[in-house]
């Protein structure tokens, strides 16, 4: 693998120009080298927080393009290439290994909700048609499914699968999602909320929305939970507290993207269809929450 994922990985979210017409590749470059500058450990593009679903292939590609150059190898990109077609899955992990991504990102099946051996199968097909290690990611919020333990077993015994981003905040699955997968496999959190439990009860890192704005204390708290320093982990999740709360008022990335522009003037937080830019009192709420944290936002970038 062309870095392990783990740690502080923050899903991007993607910058559009001209009213969301057009990626702007300059701003997500930047977005980048920030994140970097500020310790993040890892990036995934052209997911559900990078709005992939209203990407074509070809601004996906270039989407990951950009952001590995800008990377510049420092840390590991992760690429979502998941897809209720399994054969649009396996392009896209295909399309994302040469575009030098570390890994794929792959969520389980929406709308057509497979059964578990229908589960098993999918990711079999995208493991062994595509050469990139594969993580995959259950948020049965937005697809409706869930993986069991039985077949995540099955699936960690497969050459390519190498770990969970589970996005439940159910920290009472991480027992069970070890002794299912075992050893060596990636327990990833998907939920900022229970970012810093999930880390200290043995999981190895979080896929973070709220990383996007403050990238530095979101990897300070995962090196502090993987030091096993409760106290500091505990206290930087108190402080991210009221950040996450205000960014789930509506659907993400809508309030990110948002958040983004109140931080950094000059960033516009065009949306795609069906995403509409969030209420008033959300935008008050962000801005609210952004307040306190603002300088050390700015410290870190």
């Amino acid at each position: 693998m062309r870095g392990r994922p783990g740690g502080a990985l923050t899903a991007l979210v993607t910058p559009f120009a001209a009213g969301g017409t057009r990626l702007d590749e300059r701003a997500l470059g930047d977005l980048v080298v920030r994140q970097v500058a500020a310790g993040t450990e890892g990036l995934v593009v052209a997911g559900p927080t990078g709005e992939g679903p209203a990407l074509t292939e070809a601004e996906r590609d270039r989407a990951l393009r950009v952001a590995v150059e800008a990377a510049e190898g420092r840390v590991p990109v992760i690429a979502a290439t998941g897809s209720n077609c399994t054969r649009t899955a396996v392009a896209r992990t295909r399309a994302a290994a040469a575009a030098g991504a570390a890994a794929g990102l792959s969520v389980t099946p929406y709308y057509n909700r497979p059964t578990q051996e229908g589960l098993y199968r999918h990711y079999a097909a995208i493991a062994a048609g595509a050469d990139l290690p594969l993580l995959v990611h259950a948020e049965p919020a937005r697809t409706g499914l869930d993986l069991h333990p039985d077949t995540l077993a099955r699936l960690a015994a497969l050459r390519g699968v190498v770990g969970l981003v589970d996005a439940t905040g159910d920290l009472a699955r991480l027992p069970t999602i070890a002794r299912a997968a075992g050893p060596g496999f990636l327990a990833l959190c998907g939920d900022d909320a229970t970012a810093a439990a999930h880390t200290l009860m043995g999981g190895q890192g979080c896929v973070s929305v709220v990383a996007n704005l403050v990238p530095g204390p979101c990897a300070a708290l995962q090196r502090a939970a993987r030091a096993g320093d409760h106290a500091r982990a505990r206290a930087l999740q108190a402080g991210l507290m009221p950040l996450i709360a205000a960014l789930a008022r509506e659907t993400d990335p809508g309030p990110v993207k948002l958040a983004l522009a109140l931080l950094r003037p000059g960033f516009a937080p065009d949306l795609r269809l069906p995403l509409a830019r969030p209420r008033p009192e959300t935008e008050a709420a962000l801005a609210a929450a952004l307040d306190p944290l603002a300088a050390a936002t700015e410290a870190a970038a």
